[in-house]
């Protein structure tokens, strides 16, 4: 059935929220047409850019392949819940001083990827970190500057 909907129950930015969402849609189109957050980006829709990363539980998930009815109480954070209230959160003020962005496409799914792994501890050294965030594209090029602002915020005291 085409029109088919299933209701979820799911925390995106600290907030609850019981959703019909239709038993097809991916969780970056829940993100952005039901909720209004569209600071996740669609980009490849496939999974291969890594433009629509958010945390799902804490780990790194490409909400383009994350059907939204499967997420039936879990704890999502997007871009949009990242700093707190007009404070940046470090990572964020690391790309800033960095300069780790030029269009700014990428630049939300980059900061999702790598607090995802800084996280994990997968950001010990700069071939980790490359490594880690290989799933990433910025058709720009601002792959090092990215990666020393994810060695700034991961070596800063949290």
């Amino acid at each position: 059935m085409p029109n088919e909907t299933v209701e979820i129950g799911l925390t995106v930015n600290g907030r609850s929220h019981r959703l019909a969402v239709p038993a097809s849609a991916t969780l970056l189109d829940v993100l952005h047409d039901l909720l209004s957050l569209t600071g996740t980006k669609k980009g490849c829709d496939m999974g291969s850019c890594g433009a629509c990363t958010v945390l799902l539980d804490g780990r790194r998930v490409n909400a383009c392949l994350a059907l939204a009815a499967q997420q039936e109480g879990r704890e999502i954070l997007t871009i949009e819940g990242v700093a707190e209230g007009d404070a940046l959160h470090p990572l964020q003020a690391a790309f800033i001083a960095r300069d780790a962005l030029q269009c700014g496409y990428c630049t939300p799914g980059q900061i999702m990827s790598a607090l995802g792994l800084i996280a994990e501890g997968s950001a010990g050294s700069e071939a980790e970190i490359r490594e880690n965030m290989s799933g990433n594209l910025c058709r720009c090029g601002a792959y090092a500057n990215i990666i020393s602002a994810i060695v700034d915020a991961a070596s800063s005291p949290a």
